[in-house]
This record gives C-alpha cells, structure tokens and sequence, in this order.
C-alpha cells in the first residue's frame, strides 16, 4: 500500500466526501441525501484535515475552531476499509499541529467509537449537552 498523505490545504469534494462517510459508520448520522446542507456543513468547517491514499480520500477531521483555544472537533471518519491502521489518531495529531499547542479539542463520540477516544489519551466528561430542534 503507497504513503498515506494528510493535508489541511483541500477540502474533499461533495462526491468524495459523501463516498467516504458511506463507507464509515458516522455516514448513518449525517445528512448525506440533503446536498445543500451537507455541502455547507464541508464549507463551514474552518479547518478540515484529510487522509488520502493516492487520489482517493480515506479520512477526514471536520473542525470547528478559534485556533487558540478550543476546537470542536464534529466529524471523525476513516474509511472502514482502512481502519484500524492509526489514521484517526494521526487526523487528530495534524488537528492539533494546526492549531495552538494549547488548545484543546473537544468531541461527542459517535456510540461506536465510546472507548475509542479514551484509548487515545481523551478524557470523558460528565456535562455535555445538546439542544435540538425535532
């Protein structure tokens, strides 16, 4: 398998991302059939790393941030073909070296990746909410 490239400089296109949210479980939780709104959820991330394997993208870590002192990190996807090969421990290392050594990243974890994010070095807390409206 060739190098796995990790870049902040692109953003994936609505075809490669949707392929790539497909082909995770986070794809189930997100608005893939409504383009608009998933095209700007891509637009509106102000920072976004992804993985690639040649031309074909594998991973993404879709942020929102200040850069100096939190980052809101919405989406962690890596293609379920690649998983298990340290690409979202890796998205979320270039997250970091792109923003202030200090500042933190802070997450919902998706039901399926619950122990994932304490495997690598996050800490749960207790006091998350969510106001939707149904």
């Amino acid at each position: 398998m060739n190098c796995i490239i990790y870049r902040s400089d692109v953003k994936p296109t609505l075809e490669q991302a949707t392929t790539l949210y497909r082909h995770c479980s986070l794809g189930k939780r997100r608005p893939l059939t409504d383009t608009v709104r998933f095209q700007a959820m891509l637009d509106n991330a102000n920072l976004v790393v992804t993985a690639w394997h040649d031309d074909k993208l594998i991973g993404i870590a879709r942020c929102l941030t200040d850069f100096v002192y939190i980052t809101y990190l919405a989406d962690l996807a890596v293609d379920e073909n690649y998983q298990r090969q340290g690409i979202g421990k890796q998205l979320i290392k270039e997250v970091k070296n792109n923003t202030d050594k200090s500042c933190s990243i802070t997450l919902l974890a998706a039901p399926q990746a619950v122990d994932y994010y304490a495997h690598i070095g996050f800490n749960a807390h207790p006091s998350a909410w969510i106001l939707r409206d149904n």
